[in-house]
């Protein structure tokens, strides 16, 4: 028994909260309650329930099923099933982002297909272009994601899309460098609701052996829209140029702007909002709904709460925002050619006044290749992280495959062997595919908290783009392509620290599982313990102490000081 003069620290420390409430779910009552009883914490990552979000419980309790490895609704139940069919089939909508991405990338193939030449463009300023963009993109991603948890996703997002897609095809209007700069702002502004809500919005519907593909999935796209990019300017270019009195670059944004339209309206009839706020449709039935809400119960992810100041605080007071958003910055930065279109200027820079090599449609589309690996890789780590139930081991494969690959570009010749070079530049698309799996993680290891998950997903992608912003500039500036041999290895040094980060994202998860097997088996044990006492006796677990306002429930000194 601990002397009355140490009951004090251990009423002011955050341990008798939590055994506290461990007892009140256990339905104990207290011998005695107090006058003002101390109500029951938020839920921490350190709680019985929420903390398997740091590694949800599977669901197969023997030997796995092979078919559920291929497709995990395969082995569930015939209605829950049914209903994963309707969801993945709602999540089509989401190829919107292809328009996305088609429009990230259409500036760099209409600046290489004349768009130079018409606006006497020069220097760096296709940076300055892309950079405003980023600002935009930047501005928007957290205070949108934090709307999205109180507006309905399935108006918020598809609205903003229709905004982007009105500004897309005014930049086919463009007269000088100012008005590109002005209305890519505005562009990314709009665009930076799109991609961390709908991580958000997976994020609140998929359980831990389903949420890597759906991400990665949905990811996939920002591959296919910049490979999709390049065939549709070369298409515009040799088809349209000219057409109505508009250069073939001036089509691409058109194009990209008309495509998007339809996709959006149709957001707004089968996008789903989250399981708690969803209404019973023609895609949806209650029963479904009901369905949907039980299993994000079962994995302890929260629907929306209410917004205090000890929430918000509580956003900074865990590990989580200060390694998954490095962690994520660094992926965003670390993909260096691939992201760059240093192969884009490298096929480029083979054309020599009076003498042409790769034509303008040449050049469009032969970078495809990086997009298709991308692509490649991106299923390949969602399925495997999905089938081993880790994310990190994709994260420091992809990490220290790039690194050896930007080591190579810049220790290589530009033009001595031209094979070699082409398959490193297609073998440079290995990291795209994290984006997906990152953000899976981040959902799963917050999702005890639903804003404060939303808003660490935010910070992920915000803060990326931040660095993004200049980064570029200065690694890899555009009169040093296609060499960039700083840039290169700079890359390469990213890449070594984002392997550093997943180990300790690793680390601190399993950190937190230990701390969580200690806490059940210190409740097994007092259950164990107090069913041994005479059921009229009071049980010692459930004592209660005042002193002051506090109130706690006694714990063996030892036993506390083990688990602390």
């Amino acid at each position: 028994m601990m002397p009355s003069s140490a009951w004090t620290s251990l009423l002011l420390s955050p341990y008798y909260k939590l055994e506290y409430w461990i007892r009140s779910r256990q339905g104990y009552a207290p011998i005695s309650s107090p006058t003002h009883p101390e109500p029951s914490p938020p839920p921490t990552p350190l709680t019985p329930r929420p903390v398997s979000m740091a590694k949800e419980v599977n669901e197969y309790k023997g030997k796995r099923p092979l078919r559920s490895y291929f497709w995990d609704t395969w082995d569930k139940p015939p209605e829950e099933r049914k209903f994963l069919a309707k969801l993945d089939a709602s999540r089509v909508a989401d190829s919107v982002c292809l328009s996305t991405y088609l429009d990230q990338q259409n500036v760099t193939n209409a600046y290489v297909s004349g768009m130079k030449e018409d606006l006497g463009l020069h220097g760096n300023q296709l940076n300055y272009i892309t950079t405003a963009w980023t600002c935009g993109y930047v501005i928007g991603q957290i205070p949108s994601n934090m709307l999205v948890t109180r507006i309905r996703p399935s108006i918020w997002i598809p609205l903003m899309e229709l905004i982007w897609s009105a500004l897309t095809m005014v930049l086919a209007s463009a007269k000088n460098f100012n008005t590109l700069i002005a209305v890519r702002f505005f562009v990314g502004l709009a665009e930076s609701t799109f991609y961390p809500a709908i991580q958000y919005v997976i994020g609140s519907w998929y359980k831990g052996d389903e949420l890597a593909k759906r991400s990665c999935i949905f990811h996939t796209a920002s591959s296919i829209g910049p490979m999709v990019s390049g065939f549709l300017q070369a298409g515009a270019y040799n088809g349209l140029h000219g057409k109505g009195g508009l250069a073939g670059w001036r089509w691409l944004f058109v194009i990209d702007g008309i495509i998007t339209i339809p996709i959006a309206l149709l957001g707004f009839w089968i996008m789903p909002d989250l399981p708690t706020t969803t209404k019973p449709s023609v895609f949806y039935t209650q029963k479904q709904l009901d369905i949907a809400v039980r299993r994000m119960e079962e994995i302890g992810r929260k629907p929306p709460a209410q917004f205090t100041k000890k929430k918000i605080l509580g956003f900074f007071t865990t590990w989580h925002i200060w390694v998954m958003v490095p962690m994520y910055v660094l992926f965003n930065n670390g993909s260096g050619p691939s992201s760059n279109s240093s192969m884009t200027f490298w096929l480029q820079s083979f054309n020599t006044p009076g003498h042409t090599v790769y034509t303008v449609g040449q050049i469009n589309t032969y970078p495809f290749g990086i997009y298709v690996v991308a692509i490649v890789m991106t299923l390949i780590y969602a399925w495997t992280s999905d089938a081993i139930n880790m994310r990190w081991p994709p994260i420091v494969f992809a990490g220290i495959w790039n690194m050896a690959n930007s080591i190579v570009l810049a220790a290589t010749p530009l033009y001595s062997n031209v094979t070699r070079r082409w398959i490193f530049y297609y073998m440079s698309g290995c990291m795209s595919g994290l984006s997906g799996l990152i953000l899976a993680w981040t959902n799963e290891l917050t999702g005890y908290d639903n804003e404060k998950r939303s808003f660490v997903v935010a910070c992920c992608n915000t803060f990326a783009y931040v660095i993004q912003a200049w980064l570029p500039i200065v690694l890899f500036p555009q009169i040093e392509q296609p060499r960039v041999f700083r840039g290169n290895v700079a890359n390469a040094v990213i890449d070594l620290a984002l392997v550093g980060v997943a180990f300790t994202g690793m680390f601190l998860q399993r950190r937190d599982q230990r701390r969580a097997e200690k806490l059940r088996a210190l409740e097994q044990s007092s259950i164990a313990s107090n069913e041994d006492l005479d059921p009229s006796e009071p049980r010692k677990s459930d004592d209660i102490y005042k002193a002051g306002n506090a109130v706690t429930v006694s714990v063996s000194e030892p036993v506390l000081l083990q688990v602390l």
